[in-house]
């Protein structure tokens, strides 16, 4: 009698080994960002590293995209350092907390997969908006100076405050260990395969860290306050701040952001892999149960953060197993050595975070938008002008607002043929759709009809005619007709 061997012993984690050692490319990646963005945010550096593992242990457990990873990200650097100088640290928790319960009421509604209709020249100028203040702002940092707080006088300032620096000693070496960072960054993709086994920006960061101690360089470097003290749930006084407006708004600001970076970050990534797609509606749900842990920690908003993730999948990660292992790292990390993080200058983590708001800014594929569609191309700018400019929810704003112009405009399509055969009516056709925004057009052409004739107007061919259209087109038949002509005849639209 033979026996059939048990197949129990099989393992349950098949692709364990690729997961593992992506596990450990992606936390060394994450672990120089996480502290960076916290620091760029004028929050505490551990607060990042929470962020990190909150998006590694809770949103990479959900489902929704299985190699996307989660954390802290450049792109709402800017807007967190701005909430935090407004309504101060204790509301952060508040506002992210909020942001991660709307987050998962659009999930349970179903709407993470309308995102994908957002303009994606709103979506790039956000970002390049963001790229550009978070470049000029951090440049401040490189060369140890405070940075004004409008994006206009941040741009403005900075020649003034780079020549400043080499007029001091101690200025002049924090803006060598920044600068020397970003050269870094931009080199050791140059570099042969085995030596970038290790990531640029723990590289950089580490190599920073290793010259401000070899000469002892008089640079700044990053406060550790522990983990434990850093952690400060929002206190319940802070949540009396949700009946101002202008807390309301940015919690509206961080949501749409959060949001889009997030499900556009997705559909990058299915890009990258064969695996299964992303569902939008539940990874939507996974970024929102993440941001309302991050909030009720008092910890930085989570993003799905392209940079990781794609090192993610190039490190050959197959489940989400890879996720949730480096959110495991980071807990180690955060546990037993965070004192290393006062070693860290902010020169260096500056640095990287200017690379990354350089890479933000797509200037190759914003000359070739130009040449293709130059409506999309307007649309970039203006939205990133504005960010500048104005703010990061007004600037959003503008640019959907001008999408949405673009959009109508181009969906209004009109045609008015007019012929006149020298005797009887003159008789004109209207075709297409007929809105407010083709109205000038249409009544310049029907007013240089002669006053003296007769005039047939059909609006049979018409898809569309709306309101003011169609008040427009009755007060000109009348006007016409008050010239002691025959009335307008009209045949009307379907």
């Amino acid at each position: 009698m033979t026996h059939q061997k048990p197949t129990g012993h099989i393992s349950r984690f098949p692709h364990l080994k690729q997961d593992f050692a992506a596990s450990l490319v992606v936390f060394l990646v994450a672990l120089p960002l996480c502290v960076g963005v916290a620091v760029a945010s004028g929050v505490p550096a551990e607060l990042g590293l929470v962020t990190g593992i909150v998006g590694g242990l809770v949103t990479g457990l959900m489902r929704g995209s299985s190699l996307q990873v989660s954390g802290p990200a450049a792109g709402l650097t800017v807007l967190v350092f701005e909430a935090v100088r407004e309504f101060g640290l204790p509301a952060l928790g508040v506002i992210v907390l909020a942001t991660g319960a709307l987050q998962l009421a659009m999930g349970a509604l179903r709407l993470g997969r309308y995102f994908r209709a957002i303009s994606v020249s709103v979506v790039e100028g956000m970002l390049a908006g963001i790229g550009l203040v978070l470049i000029a702002g951090q440049l401040y940092a490189a060369v140890g100076a405070k940075a004004p707080e409008s994006g206009p006088e941040k741009i403005a300032g900075l020649p003034e405050a780079v020549a400043d620096a080499f007029g001091s000693a101690a200025a002049s070496a924090s803006l060598a260990l920044g600068v020397g960072t970003v050269a870094v960054l931009m080199l050791w993709k140059r570099l042969p395969a085995k030596v970038r086994t290790v990531p640029g920006p723990l590289a950089a960061v580490g190599l920073a860290t290793l010259a401000a101690l070899l000469f002892d360089l008089p640079v700044a470097t990053v406060e550790v306050r522990g983990l434990l003290e850093s952690v400060q749930p929002p206190p319940l006084a802070a949540f009396g701040d949700l009946a101002d407006v202008a807390l309301l708004g940015t919690i509206v600001a961080f949501t749409l952001i959060a949001s889009a970076e997030s499900l556009f970050s997705a559909a990058a990534v299915d890009r990258l892999h064969d695996g299964p797609r992303t569902a939008y509606d539940k990874e939507l749900m996974a970024q929102g149960a993440g941001n309302a842990v991050c909030g009720a920690l008092g910890a930085l908003p989570m993003t799905a953060v392209i940079v990781r993730s794609a090192a993610n999948v190039q490190a050959g990660a197959r489940t989400k197993a890879s996720r949730v292992l480096h959110g495991g790292w980071l807990l180690l990390f955060a546990a037993l050595l965070p004192d290393l993080l006062a070693y860290i200058p902010i020169p260096a983590l500056a640095g990287i975070l200017v690379h990354a708001g350089a890479k933000l800014v797509p200037v190759r594929s914003l000359v070739a938008l130009w040449r293709e569609h130059p409506g999309e191309a307007l649309i970039l700018v203006v939205t990133a002008v504005s960010i500048v400019v104005v703010s990061m929810f007004e600037g959003v704003l503008i640019g959907l607002a001008l999408a949405v112009v673009k959009t109508a405009w181009e969906a209004s399509h009109i045609r008015l043929e007019i012929v006149d055969k020298g005797a009887g009516p003159v008789q004109t056709y209207l075709s297409g759709n007929a809105t407010f925004l083709r109205l000038p057009k249409i009544l310049d052409s029907l007013e240089s009809l002669p006053q003296d004739r007769p005039v047939e107007l059909d609006l049979s061919g018409l898809h569309h005619l709306d309101h003011a259209c169609r008040t427009a087109l009755e007060n000109w038949a009348e006007r016409h007709s008050d010239h002691g002509t025959e009335p307008v005849k009209v045949t009307a639209s379907r």
